[in-house]
């Protein structure tokens, strides 16, 4: 597999087969992807691989919490507060077309409330990356961690494996950030559920679209 296949198969998939991902093609994944891109060679992530025991773990911990409907304050605001209409179209069209695979509709509040606390069971993931960040950086040490977190999603295209990546989990930062360890100085980003991908699951037929070239790209020459 190129690199151009890998990026047109990589996709956000939410449903997961009960298959164990060897813990060294794990490690693995996490090490060739630290090859990202970063500004004055900073390398502003910190991963954390949660798989077996911990794993089950942590899916326990949560599914308590959302039956306790206990809320955290989010580490950071997920969606910008102001977004345009162009924005705001792009995310209901996704939702739309996801819950449609599903066969959810838009007034059936508590299906959708249902499915969406499928995040904090990892979509039924074996394993997850939570990736951390030293409170101190800022926008450009950010996305470099979006820049690792690229190499990861496509290395893991190309061992076969399936990926949704997870900003959900800055909404229970403290109790991500009591589980994992992780010391006061770092804050959670996001996690990315990784495993084999259940071709079953309706939700997997979803296709983010993409917005139209006219609307992003300007090219001068």
């Amino acid at each position: 597999m190129n690199v151009t296949e890998a990026v047109k198969e990589r996709r956000s998939v939410r449903g997961f087969l009960d298959k164990e991902v060897p813990m060294e093609v794990l490690k693995d994944l996490a090490l060739t992807s630290a090859r990202a891109a970063t500004g004055g060679n900073i390398q502003p992530w910190h991963i954390d691989i949660v798989a077996g025991a911990k794993m089950d773990e942590l899916k326990e911990i949560m599914r308590g919490k959302l039956e306790r409907r206990e809320t955290e304050k989010p580490g950071y605001d997920i969606y910008p507060r102001e977004m345009t209409d162009a924005t705001k179209a792009r995310t209901f069209q996704i939702g739309e077309i996801m819950y449609g695979h599903l066969g959810i509709p838009r007034e059936d509040k508590r299906a959708r409330a249902q499915w969406f606390a499928r995040n904090f069971q990892f979509f039924g993931a074996p394993a997850a990356f939570f990736v951390t960040v030293d409170r101190r950086m800022g926008p450009p040490q950010w996305a470099d961690l979006g820049m690792y977190l690229q190499n990861l999603m496509l290395l893991a295209v190309e061992k076969g494996l399936a990926t949704c990546p997870q900003e959900c989990w800055a909404v229970y930062p403290d109790t991500v950030e009591a589980f994992l360890g992780t010391p006061s100085e770092r804050m959670l980003f996001c996690g990315v559920a990784i495993g084999y991908e259940d071709k079953d699951e309706p939700a997997n037929r979803t296709r983010a679209p993409r917005a139209p070239e006219e609307e992003w790209l300007t090219v001068l020459a």
